[in-house]
């Protein structure tokens, strides 16, 4: 029995019904998850329709004279079109492998049965194993009055009414900055607030240099040490406040300041389940809660909050619940997570941070390459960025690495393999990889 059909909850399914279980899966709004179609999809096809302006605007220099107009109403048709194809994929998969789908909200009656409230009455399935893959929505402090109309969350920007004038991005975190990027890149003037003295400041410090650089050379707006306390808006106007007294107004803001679990009133106290100080249900190496039947995935669990992790928690739980531990059956290893941010130039990441690996006192080589030198990056007119990889001096081992330019978070899966498995630098120099092609600067920079 499943709880939630986001990435983490389907692919539990999904892979239970492979291996034979007898699946229900109960989802109260959309099946594929409401963080990952109705955010994270969206966020990205509007990124890539602003990397298309931006790549108009190289042309010239390519060699070509073109002109391109943002058409917001087909934005709009094309992001719902995306989302209803990935929409009817999912379901249509669950439902040709037999998975029983329940449209509704589930609760926990007890430790081994749910209730479910449909449309047409209430439902009380019982299972033997069960998964809680609620998901979380955009955090939304008090100080915040939301309208969904000028003071916005993440999702009430896929895109809005109208491209905003100026906006107001309040955070500088992962989701902060490609909203940054992608209003800067769609036409808007932004305003990024930045808490802290420098963006993304959990990411690499050079890495985070660069966006910042980028970030002023396209007419962005930094404030730094500025932490939003206040949000007032008038007919035409939205003003945001800091602690230390500076203000900055604009046409509209958004708020990309974290999320929070939807934990809430699905009866796990009476199921037994524990839950954190957050909301967060802690689970084990096998996303099993303090309850030996119950799991969780996806962002309620509290790990990493990608949608990648969450559809691999979903794999691990489906096989741990049939058995396959008993088996080769390798568990998930967070640190080892690739990541990627959709600014422009992209960054992606895996494995130990250089700054970790210092902080921590160990011995590491960090051997990094520039784009500049890539023949590729040349060919296709953006050389920014470069691609830094982290490794053990004595083994060679590869630990992790950073890739800031075009198509890094495609980049990162070279990285991101090697770090899985053990792989040593010496293992990708001798990769015969194709010529010319942006890869290379990884081989260069396992060198």
């Amino acid at each position: 029995m499943i709880i939630g059909g986001g990435p983490g909850g389907n692919t539990a399914a999904s892979v239970g019904a492979t291996l034979g279980a007898e699946l229900t899966l109960v989802e109260r709004e959309i099946v594929g998850g409401v963080a990952h179609l109705l955010d994270c999809i969206p966020s990205k096809a509007m990124i890539a329709t602003g990397g298309a302006l931006t790549a108009l605007g190289r042309a010239r220099q390519m060699g070509l004279d073109v002109n391109g107009r943002l058409d917001v109403p087909a934005l709009r048709e094309r992001v719902a079109s995306i989302e209803e194809h990935l929409r009817q994929a999912v379901s249509g998969l669950l439902e040709s492998q037999g998975v029983r789908m329940l449209s509704g909200s589930g609760r926990f009656t007890g430790s081994h049965e749910v209730t479910v409230e449909t449309e047409s009455g209430t439902e009380i399935v019982e299972g033997d194993a069960f998964v809680v893959a609620t998901g979380s929505r955009p955090r939304i402090p008090d100080w915040a009055p939301v309208d969904h109309d000028r003071v916005l969350t993440t999702r009430d920007a896929y895109p809005p009414k109208e491209i905003p004038e100026h906006l107001i991005v309040i955070g500088s975190g992962v989701t902060g900055v490609e909203f940054t990027h992608m209003f800067r890149s769609l036409g808007s003037q932004v305003t990024l607030l930045v808490s802290r003295q420098h963006v993304l400041p959990i990411k690499d410090a050079e890495v985070a240099s660069e966006l910042e650089d980028e970030f002023d050379a396209r007419g962005v707006r930094l404030l730094k040490g500025a932490r939003a306390n206040a949000v007032t808006r008038d007919a035409s106007t939205v003003t945001v406040a800091c602690e230390d007294g500076r203000v900055v107004q604009g046409s509209h803001a958004v708020l990309a300041i974290g999320s929070i679990p939807n934990s809430e009133e699905l009866g796990l106290d009476l199921a037994g389940v524990k839950v954190d100080e957050r909301g967060y249900l802690p689970v084990n190496r096998h996303c099993l809660t303090n309850v030996d039947h119950i799991y969780a995935a996806g962002d309620v669990s509290g790990k990493l909050p990608l949608s990648s992790v969450a559809a691999m928690q979903g794999r691990k739980i489906a096989e741990h619940v049939m058995g396959m531990q008993l088996r080769s059956h390798r568990h998930l290893d967070y640190d080892k997570a690739a990541s990627a941010i959709f600014t422009e130039p992209e960054i992606a990441d895996v494995g130990l941070a250089e700054a970790d690996a210092f902080a921590e006192g160990r011995k590491v080589r960090v051997t990094k390459v520039p784009f500049a030198v890539s023949a590729k990056a040349l060919i296709e007119g953006d050389p920014r960025g470069f691609v830094k990889v982290v490794s053990d001096p004595a083994t060679g081992v590869v630990l992790g690495g950073s890739i800031v330019g075009r198509n890094a978070a495609e980049l990162i899966s070279v990285l991101a393999v090697a770090v899985t498995n053990g792989l040593r630098t010496e293992d990708i120099v001798d990769s015969l990889l194709v010529h010319p092609a942006l890869a290379e600067a990884v081989v260069e920079a396992s060198t």
